[in-house]
């Protein structure tokens, strides 16, 4: 059976060591930085000759870096003979791209899909995509993972005032979530929580 390694991109490498520390695991060895013409390199620091690598980069921040660096991190394990290569993905980049709105629009989410599945990766695990039929770009694994119930939950116990807590959403799509009387909707209405969308 492999072993699980676990590897950090540049985006956000406190939320890797929280994941290995809560695994009881150590951050895979990795370097990555800028040749002068601005380049991404990747440099594994270890063997992961069949093992079971997990990468970690959110697509935040510096978006196009990110994913360019993710994209060579996958490929790289993939081409070192990696079992198996799982991309965690927490802020899945483009993901607002997700259908053309407009004549000659691009879906760029699809192409963000495209680009994972052939650097290498087998399986995605995101969080809270702007739109579940994205996950219906890919041919490979996704799971859609859900932050409401904890973000929810924190708030109960960090706000003294959380009964009169308003939640409010960047856009109508946002809202959906609790307008369209699925688990987000029970929840709040469990917290007594209002909704409201920033126009």
């Amino acid at each position: 059976m492999p072993n699980i390694v676990l590897f950090s991109g540049s985006s956000h490498q406190d939320l890797s060591q929280r994941v290995a520390d809560r695994l009881g695991l150590e951050l895979g060895k990795v370097v990555t930085k800028k040749f002068s013409n601005q380049e991404t390199s990747v440099e594994i620091g270890e063997s992961v000759r069949g093992e079971d690598v997990y990468i970690i980069q959110s697509g935040c921040g510096e978006i196009n870096d990110n994913l360019m660096e993710l994209l060579i991190m996958i490929n790289a394990c993939k081409i070192a003979s990696s079992s198996r290569v799982t991309a965690v993905i927490p802020c899945f980049p483009y993901a607002r791209q997700d259908k053309k709105d407009k004549s000659r629009a691009p879906i760029s989410a699809k192409l963000v899909a495209n680009m994972l599945s052939v650097a290498g990766a087998d399986h995605i695990i995101t969080m809270d995509l702007h739109a579940s039929q994205i996950q219906g770009f890919f041919d490979i694994p996704v799971d859609n993972l859900y932050a409401e119930p904890a973000v929810l939950q924190w708030i109960r116990e960090n706000i003294a005032e959380w009964r009169n807590c308003i939640i409010v959403s960047p856009d109508a799509g946002g809202a959906k979530r609790y307008w369209g009387g699925n688990r987000v909707s029970a929840l709040l209405d469990r917290f007594f929580c209002s909704v409201c969308v920033r126009s």
